[in-house]
């Protein structure tokens, strides 16, 4: 037997309304809720639907201030290239794709395992991707306070590749920007670095 287990804790409660929920939907769309392949199905999605909503749950400011340091260092930070899974209010369908972060410090800086923390507790809500975007820069630039925030999510959606207009190779970009990457040399600098590969 591994060494390696996995635990996921749920409101039970919360899983059973689900659980029957999904059941209905299943039945609703003429599938056999008794046969094999989906007999677990709707506690399985009951289970997925929890942990891919469960940015609703976690505060990402507060993520942001328990690592907070005093330093000062005030040239630009770069995350780039932080993977995001979110799900489309709309259509309850996957989008994923990249976020690209930067900030100017303000006499702090941040742990930097908390940009896509706070990446994760947004994109796990059920989203548009115009909102994902301001909702991290605004928090980012809210907590840290730096003198400038920049924040370009790309993402493929998967209610434009699977339904409707059916475009499976269209990609959604957006981005915002607050103080010092208002100005265009700062953004261009910011653009230029998250689209080349540094040796």
């Amino acid at each position: 037997m591994g060494s390696y287990s996995f635990f996921e804790e749920y409101n039970q409660e919360v899983t059973d309304s689900l659980k029957n929920n999904f059941s209905e939907i299943l039945k609703g769309i003429g599938e056999d809720v008794k046969r094999e392949g989906v007999l677990k199905t709707p506690e399985r999605a009951a289970k997925a639907m929890q942990f891919l909503t469960s940015g609703h749950c976690q505060d990402p400011a507060e993520i942001l201030r328990s690592a907070m340091f005093a330093e000062s260092y005030h040239d630009m930070v770069i995350i780039k290239d932080i993977e995001l899974y979110s799900l489309c209010e709309h259509h309850m369908l996957p989008f994923f794709g990249k976020a690209h972060i930067a900030y100017i410090p303000n006499g702090h800086i941040v742990g930097l395992s908390k940009i896509p923390r706070v990446v994760d507790v947004f994109a796990r809500r059920l989203q548009v991707q115009e909102r994902l975007t301001h909702d991290i820069l605004e928090c980012i630039n809210d907590t840290l306070k730096p003198t400038g925030v920049a924040v370009v999510i790309e993402a493929a959606h998967m209610c434009m590749m699977m339904r409707g207009v059916q475009k499976q190779n269209s990609v959604t970009t957006t981005s915002g920007f607050r103080g010092q990457f208002e100005k265009i040399e700062t953004r261009n600098e910011f653009l230029k670095l998250i689209s080349s590969d540094l040796a």
